[in-house]
């Protein structure tokens, strides 16, 4: 057993092991973040559940060290039916650049999960989207639809997504200061 993956195994689903640790090392290291990278397909899903939450912290972290990797975010993992993985692969997918060939699986992975059960998937997909419509304005108008929908639901968690988007989406012109004209003379 790998000594990543011994780090990473154990407890439950709420339990983050010693991934903390695994961070540690991972950091810098392109070795061992490829290692990383293959235990997101090890047999015990909470180790590749937690594979995958390195990754996407270290690409909050520095996209660049992932972009090799990319590619575990867009296979069998975005159709998982565990939410936890799921939502670490909403949170990724922005964070690093797609082929013209890869975009539209990702667009795919995020349009389908704002409609997801889990409320912080559906969360985080839509804020993911919002990312991605700044630079594709045929999204805005899906992503409108769904803020206003987060907006009127029940969840609280929905409508505090909803307003950082749209905080994000339109920041509040800064203040001017009115201009003083001076006197002459």
């Amino acid at each position: 057993m790998s000594e990543l993956r011994e780090l990473l195994s154990g407890g439950d689903r709420r339990s983050i092991a010693r991934s903390n640790r695994v961070l540690e090392l991972a950091r810098g290291s392109a070795r061992r973040i490829e290692e990383i990278a293959s235990l997101c397909d090890d047999e015990d899903w909470l180790v590749m559940q937690r594979a995958l939450d390195l990754l996407e912290k270290l690409a909050h972290e520095d996209p660049k060290l992932i972009q090799p990797h990319r590619k575990v975010f867009l296979g069998p993992h975005a159709d998982s039916d565990k939410w936890e993985i799921r939502l670490q692969i909403v949170r990724a997918l922005p964070l690093l650049r797609w082929t013209a060939r890869e975009r539209p699986r990702v667009i795919e992975i995020l349009t389908r999960d704002v409609d997801y059960p889990q409320t912080f998937v559906r969360a985080w997909a839509l804020d993911s989207l919002a990312m991605f419509s700044q630079k594709d304005s045929r999204l805005t108008r899906l992503v409108r639809k769904k803020l206003v929908e987060f907006e009127r639901s029940g969840s609280k968690a929905l409508q505090a997504r909803a307003r950082h988007i749209r905080a994000r989406l339109n920041p509040s012109p800064v203040t001017m200061k009115p201009r003083v004209r001076s006197s002459v003379g």
